[in-house]
């Protein structure tokens, strides 16, 4: 099929891989524009925009879809379809109508639930027992289209954001492909009105710890925000990101470090801190993380 793909940072990227590797014409690819990044602040291109450039694929990246300009030189790619996954725009409907067979979404959750920017962090978040792509026609409205496929996953109690978002892109990348084999006999059904629920971009307001807590609720929350934006607490005078944890035995007081492995008493409960970062440093197993910053059995963290 000719297909104009929509897509910009990493999660996007295994699908458009697959869908070169299945032997579709991409007509262009469209991602956000490049943007300040790094010390130096130099415009870097998206994910998307280096691998399609690596492709010798057509890129563009306007800032809106809205102008007729924008809109009369997507039209004029005569597209089959779109493929459209964490592109970061919304589009509008005279976009959404001009493929042949319109717009085809790639949502990394069980629709109706999480819909939303931000469905891999809020199923761990909120401790979801599975997850899952869904392959939605697109309309106007904000992830509401009709699904014309759905794969699931489960969760496990040990996943974080950075290995679900990866598990979902493979399954994505997967799913769509053979939902565009299979186009001609895939069923749109509806979503139901009952279920729904919201994945709110993640504000870095979420990302402190509080201690006083239960420990289940602590662990998704460093899970679900690891790697980004990164759960923190206050050890001594550093900040710490805490990209990894585990729930273990013990009680204390809330944020007390309860044994040399850095078991840390919740309000209910305890949580085994398993990966830590300082600031200014790369993440570090506990271990090695120990050996340049020790933290003593007794002591309060956060705060």
């Amino acid at each position: 099929m000719k297909i104009v793909f929509m897509g910009t940072p990493d999660f996007s990227v295994p699908v458009l891989e697959a869908l070169v590797a299945a032997g579709h014409d991409i007509a262009c690819v469209y991602c956000q524009p490049p943007r300040p990044a790094g010390r130096g602040k130099k415009e870097r291109p998206t994910p998307v925009h280096a691998k399609a450039e690596a492709l010798g694929l057509l890129v563009r990246h306007p800032v809106s879809l809205k102008t007729d300009e924008a809109q009369a030189e997507f039209a004029a790619l005569g597209a089959d379809i779109a493929v459209v996954v964490a592109y970061g725009l919304l589009l509008p409907k005279a976009i959404l109508d001009a493929p042949a067979r319109g717009c085809l979404n790639i949502h990394a959750s069980l629709l109706p639930r999480w819909r939303g920017a931000a469905p891999i962090h809020r199923a761990i978040m909120a401790g979801d027992a599975e997850t899952g792509v869904c392959i939605m026609q697109m309309d106007e409205g904000l992830d509401t289209g009709d699904v014309l496929l759905r794969r699931e996953i489960p969760i496990s109690d040990t996943d974080t954001t950075a290995v679900l978002h990866d598990r979902l892109a493979t399954l994505g990348s997967d799913a769509i492909v053979d939902a565009l084999a299979g186009l001609d006999d895939l069923v749109a059904e509806p979503q139901p009105a009952e279920g729904v629920t919201y994945a709110a971009k993640i504000d870095k307001s979420e990302a402190a710890i509080d201690w006083s807590r239960s420990a289940v609720e602590v662990d998704r929350q460093i899970r679900g925000l690891s790697p980004f934006p990164g759960a923190w607490t206050m050890i001594g005078k550093e900040r710490v990101k805490l990209h990894q944890s585990e729930l273990c035995e013990g009680q204390g007081v809330a944020g007390e470090v309860l044994d040399e492995t850095l078991a840390v008493a919740c309000g209910a409960g305890a949580v085994r801190l398993l990966r830590l970062q300082k600031a200014g440093k790369g993440a570090q197993d506990q271990d090695v993380f120990l050996r340049g910053f020790p933290v003593a059995k007794g002591a309060v963290i956060g705060g």
